[in-house]
């Protein structure tokens, strides 16, 4: 039984291989496999590209290089011939940069010509090539990336982690024979056989989940917001500002106002002083 930690590894590759056998794909291959049959037959592919003046250097040295130094490995080898070109001068390297060049005229030339000798059937299916390979490209660099910012891996169906358990003890000697035999048994499984993996799975879910979240937080923190999904960033960007709103908002209490002072009755002293100014005059 192979190791419960080959679940997150494997799973999504055996799920990927499983996908050669849907209708899908194999309408979308007979959908452009005579185009590019008639391709491969009729021109017999592009030129290739010219060498640079270092790799020219390298293909014309590397012989006589590994003749002389038999013990050593083809990457030792490169390397040393790396060296060697950084301490060559200009005057030394423009022989191979000439032949480089003049190589590069001629691979323009078969270029135009090959062009010129193709179908618009085979130069929509080269361009529609061309636009895969990128695509392809663009998705490991970025799946790379992703892994070296450590992001959590998608949880795992119940099937994935079932196939990761018995695959080693499935019938077959090919991986397709493998996967049809854990397909065939996951089928007649019932549901209290699938109940665990479906625990597994549920579990996983969880698991998944948590660790995004605080993946995708960290992500806006510094300053990778292409990275999160856009449904969660509005929802991170929202709770943050309220946080912040909470830190930032100061209680005001209002200070009570002092009683005023009822006044002095002035009036009723100045009545009495006028009284007394009167008696007096009398007397």
């Amino acid at each position: 039984m192979a190791p419960f930690s080959l679940m997150s590894v494997g799973g999504n590759l055996l799920v990927k291989s499983l996908s050669l056998f849907s209708s899908a794909s194999a309408v979308r291959c007979s959908c452009v496999a005579p185009v590019l049959r008639s391709f491969s037959t009729t021109t017999g592919g592009p030129p290739k590209r010219p060498l640079t003046g270092y790799m020219t250097y390298v293909k014309e040295t590397q012989p006589t290089f590994s003749r002389q130094n038999p013990g050593l490995k083809n990457v030792d080898i490169i390397r040393k011939l790396a060296e060697k070109w950084r301490m060559l001068t200009p005057e030394q390297k423009q022989p191979f940069q000439d032949s480089s060049l003049a190589s590069r005229e001629q691979y323009k030339l078969a270029l135009k010509t090959y062009k010129a000798q193709l179908t618009p059937a085979q130069t929509v299916a080269i361009t529609e090539e061309k636009r895969q390979r990128a695509a392809k490209r663009k998705a490991i660099r970025r799946k790379k990336e992703l892994n070296s910012l450590g992001k959590p891996k998608r949880p795992r169906s119940a099937f994935n982690i079932f196939m990761a358990e018995h695959f080693e003890e499935a019938k077959g000697t090919t991986m397709p024979a493998k996967l049809k035999s854990l397909r065939d048994d996951w089928m007649r499984f019932n549901i209290t056989q699938k109940q665990m993996y479906t625990q597994l799975a549920e579990d996983d879910k969880v698991r998944y989940k948590n660790e995004i979240k605080s993946w995708e937080e960290h992500m806006i923190e510094i300053g990778r917001e292409d990275l999160v999904r856009r449904k969660e960033r509005r929802s991170i960007k929202a709770k943050a500002v309220g946080d912040r709103k909470k830190k930032s908002k100061v209680t005001v209490v209002k200070a009570k106002a002092p009683k005023a002072k009822a006044p002095k009755k002035k009036a009723k002293v100045a009545g009495t002083a006028v009284k007394k100014t009167v008696k007096s005059t009398k007397k």
